[in-house]
């Protein structure tokens, strides 16, 4: 009681007069993944309807449409209470919609559920705003990928692994393909491998014209299935799915053309096997002409075809070589005069835009420079405008620019250095970008295409109060040079009372995976979780190695064949310049990542296992062997043809060098990195007699979330693992 007093009598002195310092508020796990004190606002769905000036938003149990130009509200379009299906007495969800074209109909996607991380089947609707009127797409089960025709006239979607068109005003449903066969054969979807590595699930594609639908058959009858163990059950199920490792048979991949009027199906002729990949497929501006791109299996050699719809023939427009490899994007264009198209390349050494005539003629390289694009948005034909995103003035940095088809008059159009992201207007007189840096959570604005601000749509203020609140440290930038003259980016957070006269452990935070960067001047998800590590006595940093984009073909491609060895090498290279520095704690460097930063983890503790101790692998690669042919032989070719640059860069091969404290976490349902990899890497270890912690997650995909407290869950598993080995008071 004496002490209860006394606390309260010091508390009301500080008030009164001021003596002592506001108290930190403490950041608690609970705040982060249960009451998300700290996720920023996000923006609502704002979706662009074709006339280009208005959007339509959906507020509380009503779409709405607004304008761009002053955020005014011009009508309700539909509300909930007139989404109540025939015979039921709720409303379907509103939350996932999409337009037709003429703006006359909507799709609705309601009771929507995970086939894997970007698949998903649901139950549609069509709503039809004239007749004010709300119809099942189909009564035969969950769809998938459901898509307006261009006139709104007809939805094609895929059931079963067999493509549809439903004739809306007729109220027919007619089955196009008749084949499709669970692990056998896919029309108008993607196999697994495709879905995760060229980036597409929806695999057919209206004609301009409405009168054909292209599409995919994947015959997936040799590739090799994978087995999954599905917990919970008196006998746990078993689940099977196709999935190609590196070296193994892929599908086998046709493209057809489906003629609405003569319902011919039409074959293309690509001479597709095992050993290519279709890794897209684009209507040109002439409905007759599908364009086809074609790249060999070593991912080096990318062709591009023109084919004719009505017989199949095609023709090559273009093609391309690189002695590394080629990754393919989505931003090849054909422009509405019928005669050009625009491509994104590195044949210079940098990602630029280049235009092209429909024979494959270069015209015009329209951007140069020592820096990559990184987006293309799109052309507004009507000026000749191009609008892209780049990495010009850093490479941490996403400007969005516009310029001229002919290369002149660039010009910037966002208005703050750090990462921008836009979505434009169909008539690009209007773009909505979502804007952060490292310190300044994400905010939503329209401005006009010149870059002109219009409105604030999300400006995230009571997050940025509350990380003033809460003392959040800055993250800072740094840079430093390796043994090998190489410049590498990093990152810092130090904590709040940072004492530059004292020693502090480290904890690293690795991606490093191709192309990729965590050294970015954008908010971070894990900033909180960073901020509350930090916050007991932590430095956090990060260094992107050789390997991270944005920096040109030469720095990304040199880990070409031989993936993990110059990434182990730079995080080796960070934690010894860290280790240097006068406030670190060189006795004390820690690391963690997950996916790829799991494998460049688990690396650091084996072949770089003096620099670290401690790590965190998290869902981690640990056997190139065992992951996707695709995206693994993309960078390493074959086993068969590169057996060492598996082996030699594998850390299962490394197991005996394992010398710091190590935690390995994984899923058991992770369909992309499959728990085996950490399975193998565990048997490796104990035959080394070397001592480490597991963590399973139950059911758990490559983003362990399923289920009840999974995330706080193993974020709690993660802190204290940290704060054991890192903040523990050991004897050095």
């Amino acid at each position: 009681m004496i002490v209860r007093q006394y606390l309260t009598i010091l508390f009301t002195f500080t008030v009164l007069f001021g003596v002592s310092q506001e108290i930190k508020k403490e950041i608690t796990l609970e705040d982060i993944f249960q009451k998300k004190l700290f996720t920023p606002q996000r923006s609502p769905t704002l979706e662009p309807i074709n006339d280009g000036e208005l959007y339509c938003r959906l507020v509380n149990d009503s779409l709405n449409l607004y304008n761009y130009k002053k955020g005014e509200y011009k009508r309700t379009v539909v509300t909930s209470s007139q989404l109540i299906p025939e015979g039921e007495s709720t409303p379907i969800s509103m939350s996932k919609f999409v337009f037709s074209e003429d703006g006359n109909k909507i799709l609705f996607a309601t009771e929507t559920e995970n086939i894997y991380r970007h698949s998903t089947k649901s139950y549609y609707y069509v709503y039809s705003i004239k007749e004010k009127s709300l119809s099942p797409l189909s009564k035969n089960g969950k769809q998938r990928l459901a898509a307006f025709s261009p006139d709104g006239t007809k939805v094609a979607f895929v059931r079963n692994n067999n493509l549809f068109i439903k004739d809306i005003k007729l109220n027919i449903e007619k089955k196009i393909t008749d084949d499709g066969s669970y692990n056998e054969i896919i029309n108008g979807a993607s196999d697994w491998v495709y879905e995760e590595e060229f980036g597409f699930t929806k695999a057919f594609f209206w004609s301009p014209d409405s009168k054909r639908v292209a599409f995919y058959r994947f015959d997936e009858t040799h590739v090799k299935e994978f087995q999954m163990t599905i917990w919970g059950n008196l006998y746990p199920e078993e689940y099977k799915f196709k999935y190609p490792k590196a070296g193994e048979d892929n599908s086998i991949v046709q493209i057809f053309v489906y003629n609405l009027k003569t319902e011919a199906i039409v074959p293309i002729d690509i001479n597709s096997d095992k050993n290519s990949y279709i890794p897209g497929i684009k209507w040109t501006q002439n409905p007759e002409i599908l364009s086809v791109q074609y790249l060999n299996r070593h991912q080096n050699e990318l062709i591009i075809l023109l084919a004719e719809a009505e017989s199949g023939i095609t023709k090559e427009i273009y093609q391309e070589s690189n002695e590394y490899y080629i990754r393919i994007n989505n931003n090849l264009t054909f422009l509405k005069d019928s005669e050009h198209f625009l491509l994104t390349s590195e044949q210079d050494g940098y990602k630029h835009i280049y235009l092209f005539d429909m024979l494959g003629n270069l015209e015009q390289q329209i951007t140069n420079g020592n820096w990559d694009v990184d987006k293309l948005y799109g052309i507004d034909e009507q000026k000749g405008l191009i609008y892209y995103s780049s990495s010009e003035t850093s490479p941490l940095n996403r400007e969005l620019f516009s310029i001229r088809l002919d290369g002149s008059e660039k010009q910037k159009i966002s208005a703050n250095d750090g990462t921008n992201n836009a979505r434009f207007s169909p008539n690009f007189k209007y773009f909505t970008n979502t804007y952060s840096n490292a310190n300044t959570p994400p905010q939503i604005n329209i401005y006009k295409s010149n870059g002109d601000l219009l409105r604030t749509i999300t400006n995230n203020n009571l997050l940025k109060n509350r990380t003033a609140e809460y003392h959040f440290s800055k993250k800072e930038f740094f840079e430093f040079k390796t043994s090998e003259d190489v410049i590498l980016n990093g990152w810092m957070i130090k904590p709040a009372d940072f004492d530059s006269t004292k020693k502090y452990p480290i904890l690293m935070f690795v991606y490093g995976g191709p192309g990729s960067q965590r050294v970015l001047n954008s908010w971070d998800r894990r900033m909180a979780w960073f901020q509350m590590l930090s916050s007991k006595g932590l430095i956090i940093a990060c260094v992107d190695n050789r390997g991270t984009g944005a920096r040109g073909e030469a720095f990304k491609k040199v880990t070409y064949q031989q993936l993990g060895k110059y990434e182990t090498m730079d995080q080796i290279e960070a934690a010894k310049y860290l280790g240097s520095l006068e406030y670190i704690n060189k006795n004390r460097i820690g690391i963690w990542g997950w996916s790829y930063g799991g494998y460049i983890t688990a690396s650091c503790l084996t072949q770089g296992a003096d620099n670290f101790s401690m790590g965190i692998a998290v869902a981690p690669v640990t056997n190139w062997r065992y992951y996707d042919n695709i995206y693994t032989e993309r960078y390493m070719r074959t086993p068969q043809e590169n057996p060492e640059g598996y082996d030699q860069n594998s850390p299962i091969f490394h197991a005996d060098k394992l010398k710091g404290k190590l935690l390995i976490i994984h899923g058991t349902a992770d369909d992309n990195v499959h728990v085996q990899h950490s399975i193998d890497f565990a048997a490796a270890l104990v035959k080394e007699n070397k001592q480490f912690e597991m963590q399973f997650y139950p059911n758990s995909n490559h983003g362990i979330y399923t289920g009840k407290n999974t995330t706080i869950h193993l974020y709690t598993k993660m802190t204290k693992f940290i704060e054991y080995n890192l903040l523990n008071n050991f004897d050095e």
